[in-house]
């Protein structure tokens, strides 16, 4: 892929306004609609399993994200799931605290099992816990740890035929064997409840437009990470609460020329992206 590819997926999204389905958790559902909102998506949050299904077919994207879990909306993902893949739909899956209880492992791996995932997008502590390994946790926070989040995401894609997104200080991007990493992004990201969940429901918006998953995904943290960056320039060290509002500010106006110049994307193996 390339920064033209990137630009023109953003351009995509502001133009086609996907509807973006979210079956999400009660902290993010605000910020979450309001992020996509700001980049140019139409956000619905529907998770009565009585619509649910009905919804994701209509959808451009479903984004599944279990941070406050119980049995009836993960009842109303997998409908929804099922619904979704039945009628093409991308689903991406962000299984929010895998690894903080055994309850919140096993529905992730059940939701795994019972939907076919476009995208697994988690932080490196939850996708190595879902595959069995150690990795430190504290709640639904994970700390940096010391795997390879290079080989745990393609450990992952090919395990559940996925495109597999692990977020960090770069974002990695796997697809079977090959991997993208995005350096784009802030530090400050971490100090915002539902950063990490606004980007999965992002990544759905782009993958609503782009049938390409590593290529929609790694487009999207690419736009996120910029926008992270520009809000921090313009108000980031007037702390967090500022840092956010400018970032839905900078969703709105991210444009080609900001990601010309900022976007950073580079092959596993270290080959910088030709665009950049």
């Amino acid at each position: 892929m390339n920064g033209e590819q990137i630009i023109q997926a953003l351009a995509a999204v502001r133009h086609q306004r996907p509807l973006v389905h979210n079956i999400t958790n009660m902290v993010v559902t605000n910020f979450t609609a309001n992020g996509l909102l700001a980049l140019g998506a139409s956000p619905v949050m529907a998770h009565a399993k009585e619509e649910a299904g009905d919804m994701a077919k209509i959808a451009g994207a479903l984004v599944l994200n279990i941070g406050t879990l119980d049995e009836q909306k993960v009842e109303a993902m997998i409908l929804a799931g099922k619904a979704a893949n039945a009628a093409g739909v991308p689903v991406v899956f962000d299984p929010v605290g895998a690894g903080a209880t055994p309850y919140r492992t096993k529905t992730a791996l059940r939701i795994m099992e019972e939907v076919r995932m476009t995208v697994l997008r988690g932080n490196g502590a939850e996708v190595a816990h879902m595959l069995g390994k150690a990795w430190d946790l504290k709640g639904v926070d994970a700390e940096e740890g010391d795997g390879n989040a290079v080989e745990l995401a393609k450990e992952a894609a090919n395990k559940w035929a996925t495109t597999a997104v692990i977020t960090g200080a770069a974002d990695v991007i796997a697809s079977g064997q090959e991997a993208l990493l995005v350096y784009n992004g802030h530090p400050m990201l971490t100090k915002v409840t539902g950063a990490g969940c606004l980007l999965s429901a992002v990544i759905g918006a782009f993958c609503a437009v782009d049938d390409q998953a590593a290529r929609a995904a790694a487009s999207a943290a690419a736009v996120y990470g910029v926008a992270a960056e520009q809000a921090m320039a313009v108000r980031g060290e007037e702390g967090p609460g500022s840092f956010q509002i400018e970032f839905l500010n900078q969703l709105a106006k991210v444009d080609k020329q900001a990601i010309q110049a900022y976007a950073s994307i580079k092959r596993d193996g270290g080959e910088e992206d030709e665009s950049q």
